[in-house]
């Protein structure tokens, strides 16, 4: 190969060898006509399987990959030789000094970084990392010192230089601001092993990124403000404050003066304070249990989905607001309008958006990996080791319906091991309540047949998984009947995608 080169008067200024036998040679530029007698030459030679061009030598690309690196990084950088002397700086550097690389290069590193002995360092028997905090440009940096070391003839390791890392202390604030942060994945908390609660999580990612209220439906202890604060996360207004308020807890009087403040003079106050809604604003406003609220509070919660615009309690001065109302409720708002109870025009400025979250007893998938993520919180709380589950203990968790849902399992979990001695956790540490399977669906003292009670759970079943098999012929093998049978229960019931909300 080097005679051919010979031959075509080519200088040939390296040549390198990788590990999987590649030989690169590195040459000027030639003309095309020169290059296509020498492929054809260098390929006839035995042992050569193919020959390509190749922008760069492996140890050219490596150096431009490496000082791309150093020069991305916003952290002043230096590498010097074991003598202290500077070899290569980045851009930090050159910035803050306000000199080019080449007035730098050369200069001794202690007379740039004060506070550290590095001569006496890289004079050393042992040399290991270090962290010091120094002085740079009459500042305080922390500085981490790394050896660098490569390898001689005889495979043993000698000192080449060392690299040096300056952090200001902003960029440590910074950095640790970070680290404390909540998870980018904004619905990480929220536990979706099971199919239904991976089809709830999509969707609220997707509405998370609009602006329009969202309802959130489904038992108590399902999760449902956890669900509404990843919303609220992982939204536009996740700057902003996500303010609660449970309907059903205040009285209505409290309930409004909680919500939408008073004016000065007002009970008796010489100063008006302001509501939720308003501290709430360029936020989130979470209203649980909104199918609790009172006529009154619907009326103005009405206005202020419409306009945008409330007043406080004994104002006349309207306030302007902007706010995204994320509200939750375990009763069926559908049959709340029918019964005069919930305004109509209220459901339908609220019925947008709708995520409906399965009860855990319909999520069997999800209960062992909340169970273990539960132990581990609590365990990490009373200072002990996280005790594993006998297989006992997983199928009992399993097979139980969990009526009280997520939060009923989290205070079980936390009773059993606030008295479990070991580290094993088995069926025998858990007291629960007798299983569903033996708790009634119906009232003890209900009016009607038991026609229509059947026919009453009959409807609530069907509108509760009909947003989960939201066409006959998925419904109908769900619940093991024929694809007409379910069609004529859906449309005696009135149950379709205009009425239930998919």
């Amino acid at each position: 190969m080097l005679d051919i080169l010979v031959n075509y008067e080519i200088d040939l200024r390296g040549i390198e060898i990788d590990i999987a036998g590649k030989i690169f040679l590195n040459f000027p530029n030639i003309e095309f006509q020169d290059f296509q007698h020498l492929m054809p030459e260098i390929r006839r030679i035995e042992g050569i399987d193919d020959v390509k061009t190749t922008p760069f030598m492996p140890i050219e690309r490596e150096k431009n990959q490496l000082r791309a690196l150093l020069q991305t990084l916003p952290d002043p950088i230096f590498s010097v030789d074991t003598k202290g002397r500077v070899l290569l700086v980045n851009e930090a550097v050159t910035a803050s000094l306000e000199e080019p690389s080449d007035a730098i290069l050369g200069q001794e590193i202690g007379d740039l970084v004060r506070g550290f002995n590095f001569n006496k360092w890289l004079d050393g028997k042992t040399i290991s990392a270090q962290s010091q905090k120094v002085n740079f440009l009459e500042q305080d940096f922390i500085a981490d010192i790394l050896p660098v070391m490569i390898p001689d003839a005889e495979g043993e390791s000698i000192l080449a230089g060392a690299l040096l890392m300056l952090k200001s202390e902003f960029r440590l604030g910074q950095q640790l601001t970070v680290f404390h942060q909540v998870s980018n994945d904004s619905f990480a908390a929220v536990q979706a092993n099971s199919n239904a609660m991976k089809k709830v999580v999509r969707e609220a990612s997707r509405m998370a990124e609009l602006d329009g209220p969202i309802v959130i439906m489904g038992e108590t202890g399902t999760g449902k403000e956890m669900l509404a604060r990843a919303c609220h996360e992982a939204s536009r207004r996740a700057s902003g404050q996500f303010l609660a308020l449970n309907c059903a807890s205040l009285p209505d009087s409290v309930a409004e003066t909680e919500l939408f403040g008073y004016a000065p003079g007002e009970f008796g106050q010489s100063e008006g304070k302001a509501g939720i809604l308003e501290q709430a604003k360029g936020g989130t406003l979470f209203l649980d249990e909104v199918g609790d609220m009172s006529a009154q509070l619907q009326s103005k919660l009405l206005r202020v989905l419409q306009n945008g615009t409330f007043r406080r309690v004994g104002d006349s001065n309207e306030v302007s607001v902007d706010v995204r109302i994320v509200c939750t409720t375990q009763k069926d708002l559908t049959k709340l309008v029918e019964e005069g109870s919930f305004r109509e025009d209220l459901y339908y400025r609220l019925n947008v958006l709708v995520l409906i979250v399965p009860p855990l007893r319909e999520r069997k998938s999800d209960v062992i990996p909340l169970a273990e993520r539960f132990l581990k919180q609590q365990s990490m709380k009373l200072g002990r080791r996280a005790p594993k589950l006998s297989k006992s203990c997983v199928d009992y968790l399993q097979s139980y319906s969990w009526p009280g849902n997520v939060r009923q399992l989290e205070n079980a979990l936390y009773r059993a091991l606030s008295l479990l001695e070991g580290n094993e956790m088995g069926k025998e540490h858990i007291q629960l309540p007798s299983s569903a399977e033996n708790v009634s669906f119906v009232a003890e003292e209900f009016e009607g047949t038991l026609e229509d009670e059947v026919k009453r759970y009959e409807k609530s079943l069907l509108r509760r998984l009909y947003p989960f098999y939201p066409s006959t012929r998925q419904l109908a093998k769900k619940l093991g009947l024929s694809h007409t049978a379910i069609a004529n229960k859906l449309r005696e019931y009135g149950i379709n995608k205009k009425t239930v909300k998919i």
